[in-house]
């Protein structure tokens, strides 16, 4: 059976072009295609070698180079050697840049890199959701941000958002009747953030909570007595961890969110 080759050229991993090309293959009724992939091409003289090998076994070249000098040599060399060639992504580039008028980085690897974000954001979600409301102390120390605040000061949804921007973060929940765990003052006390109320809007937010579930709003939980209670032991406790106070009173989630990562970022500085 004749042996057809197909060398897959690209400026990074080569991933796109292969699947492309196998896309292609799988019209073919499983006729004998034979993929060499040649990854992270970086200068001239890689792809004129390429060329020449795919000239003595007479195949053909696909490829996905961003950067319009390694593209050009490609197409051109691959012209003068008669080697036939495909360019998976540089015509979509192209119209992209002359339909839309903006201008490509030419930067190799970005979707790799994209994928790499992505992943980094979900890890960042399921560790949110993992070490959410103090349920294993252990994520204070695995997490770059630990949020402490009384019930109902947004813990769980500045969490969430804050993994968004692939920020690990746990919270831990302040009750008077309840010994914050040993991990919290033993981590370093600027990644932690505590998360201030003033008495009355946690009164308003509790009693709204309440009447949501159905429950007798003069409960305990939003008893103004109680909230003050409970604040002043959360200021005994971000007193003793020496961490940053945010006063989120009137504060929307992603303003709280936005503030906590600016700070955090600026001290990795």
């Amino acid at each position: 059976m004749e042996k057809r080759t197909v060398y897959i050229v690209s400026d990074s991993v080569g991933e796109t072009a292969e699947l492309t090309v196998k896309a292609a293959i799988s019209q073919f009724n499983g006729a004998n295609f034979h993929l060499k992939r040649i990854p992270y091409v970086e200068d001239i003289a890689t792809i004129t070698e390429v060329i020449s090998i795919a000239k003595l076994n007479k195949a053909l070249v696909a490829f996905t180079l961003v950067v319009p000098e390694m593209r050009n040599h490609l197409i051109e060399i691959a012209k003068n050697e008669g080697v036939p060639v495909y360019d998976i992504i540089g015509p979509l580039v192209d119209l992209m840049e002359q339909e839309y008028g903006v201008t490509p980085k030419y930067q190799p690897g970005l979707v790799r890199k994209l994928d790499d974000d992505y992943f980094k954001k979900i890890e960042a979600v399921e560790f949110a959701v993992k070490y959410d409301d103090g349920r294993d102390p252990r994520g204070i120390i695995k997490a770059d941000i630990v949020l402490v605040g009384v019930s109902r000061t947004s813990k769980t949804p500045l969490s969430q958002y804050l993994a968004h921007k692939r920020l690990k973060v746990a919270n831990v929940p302040i009750v008077p009747e309840v010994d914050p765990p040993e991990e919290l003052y033993k981590v370093n006390p600027q990644k932690c953030f505590g998360l201030k109320i003033s008495p009355e809007k946690l009164n308003d937010i509790r009693k709204e909570r309440l009447k949501a579930l159905g429950l007798n709003d003069k409960a305990a939980y939003a008893n103004l007595e109680r909230i003050k209670e409970e604040l002043t032991f959360f200021d005994s406790v971000v007193n003793k961890i020496g961490c940053e106070v945010i006063d989120v009173t009137n504060k929307a989630v992603e303003e709280t969110a936005n503030l906590i990562a600016n700070i955090y970022n600026s001290r990795l500085k």
